[in-house]
């Protein structure tokens, strides 16, 4: 499989990855997305998101019903500034790129939200996000005899991975033994 193979392999994984995330949160509003790069393209899903993972309501004008591309790139700008204004960096993507349907940059946009509004909240004894959450992977993963050092090379071979799968699925369960 070649390089651009994987990459393409890898992208249509953080698409079904970040549209269940997005979900996930919709439906706590009775709302739901299928294709990532066209349902976020009107900027209204995007900041129902940003509505609902935020805890504001900071979207008061915009186009309830935008059918024009400038309408709905007006929208997805609302939805920019906000996360401008929250302190977020936000660079090389503009409304354009979320009405286009660049699938690239939608993903780095989805994953730069979801690092402010999600992994950086996480705090496990005044931790910074990232040493939280590999100390809760190790927490997750010692009783499989695994000694998980980094997000790096301690996950090369698969098994920090599998270890952490019980976590999520908890009807399944896997040997505390290596094998």
């Amino acid at each position: 499989m070649s390089d651009k193979d994987l990459s393409k392999q890898w992208e249509k994984i953080q698409q079904k990855t970040f549209t269940g995330w997005i979900n996930s949160h919709l439906r706590k509003k009775g709302d739901s997305i299928k294709d990532i790069t066209t349902d976020l393209s009107d900027g209204i899903r995007l900041m129902k998101l940003l509505e609902i993972i935020s805890g504001e309501n900071p979207f008061t004008k915009y186009e309830k019903n935008p059918k024009m591309r400038v309408q709905k790139a007006i929208n997805v700008d609302c939805a920019i500034k906000f996360l401008t204004g929250s302190g977020i960096k936000i660079v090389g993507i503009g409304a354009e790129d979320i009405v286009d349907g660049n699938l690239t940059l939608i993903l780095g946009l989805i994953w730069t939200i979801i690092l402010r509004f999600q992994i950086q909240d996480i705090s496990e004894e005044e931790l910074s996000a990232k040493e939280g959450l590999l100390l809760w992977v190790q927490k997750k993963t010692k009783p499989y005899g695994l000694n998980v050092q980094n997000f790096h090379m301690s996950f090369q071979d698969g098994l920090a991975f599998n270890a952490l799968i019980p976590v999520s699925y908890t009807h399944l369960t896997l040997p505390t033994k290596r094998i």
